[in-house]
């Protein structure tokens, strides 16, 4: 293993902490004909990050993978998991070096944010709704790194996962508002066996919690296997099966249209879900058509 102040080498795999070094490696890839495909991350990688890295490496043309592993502190609220959040520094760079991503990007909070700087991205309308009710500026922080880690890599094509999908519908709107040039990719959800949605805040859940997380793809589900019935059917479907489960307290369950608005028949809608289970906060949507 080769270290440098900048970074370090290992394997084929190269980690950069410095936002200037990789912009200036990306900025070159880039003129040599190489197109840079980039998944953002918080670390703590599972399948479904190695699922988005999957997608990248498939991109079309001579592609170079960049992963980013950031917990990026705008994104939690005062209450939240920040210090708690896992932070498997070391899995994940082999994790990332199995799935043949060339170049990591490592920063520090003090690259990503040095001392002064005050400007965010404002999310908009969306971003109070949903996610953004129950998490206050949680989005504004999102948009803010993933702007920043747009201008840094440089990227022409980047890959987020469906998962997340309100996360997913305002990254693509902002990359269309602000005119970055590149295209927002969206990937759809890994699930467990029986069908939890694979996230890094899974770990945080009980023996007793596991068994019962599954319940929100179930009721996801239900409310999609009568969607010919219309929207209140929907919805009524799955919170039928939510409601079996007492343990799950619900922030919210609510179906829209694939651009989180209101639901409009005949329209590729959403199903979305979101719920605590003891100390852990689990969100889950699914696609659906009315």
């Amino acid at each position: 293993m080769t270290t440098t102040r900048r970074g370090y080498t290992t394997g084929e795999l190269t980690v950069h902490r410095s936002p200037a070094e990789l912009n200036k490696i990306t900025r070159t890839l880039r003129g040599a004909g190489r197109k840079v495909v980039f998944v953002p991350t918080m670390g703590a990688l599972h399948e479904g990050h190695r699922e988005l890295i999957r997608h990248a490496r498939r991109a079309a043309g001579a592609v170079v993978p960049v992963v980013s592993i950031f917990v990026n502190p705008l994104q939690f609220g005062p209450n939240e998991d920040l210090a708690r959040y896992p932070r498997p520094l070391e899995a994940d760079l082999a994790a990332c070096r199995e799935e043949g991503v060339e170049l990591v990007f490592v920063p520090e909070v003090a690259d990503m944010y040095p001392e002064g700087a005050e400007t965010k991205v404002h999310a908009g309308p969306l971003g109070a709704r949903l996610e953004g009710a129950v998490r206050p500026g949680h989005f504004a922080g999102v948009l803010t790194v993933v702007a920043k880690l747009f201008h840094i890599v440089g990227p022409d094509v980047a890959f987020f996962g469906e998962k997340d999908y309100q996360q997913l519908v305002l990254v693509t709107k902002m990359a269309r508002d602000l005119d970055f040039p590149l295209h927002v990719v969206g990937v759809p959800t890994v699930r467990e066996p029986d069908g939890l949605a694979l996230s890094s805040r899974n770990a945080y859940l009980s023996p007793q919690d596991r068994e019962r997380a599954p319940t929100l793809h179930r009721a996801l589900k239900a409310g999609a296997g009568v969607s010919a019935n219309g929207p209140d059917a929907v919805l009524a479907a799955a919170r039928a099966v939510l409601d079996q489960e007492p343990a799950l307290d619900v922030d919210y369950l609510e179906l829209t249209d694939a651009e989180l608005g209101p639901p409009r028949v005949g329209a590729p809608g959403r199903l979305l879900v979101a719920a605590r289970l003891g100390g852990t906060r689990l969100i889950d949507n699914i696609a659906i058509a009315l």
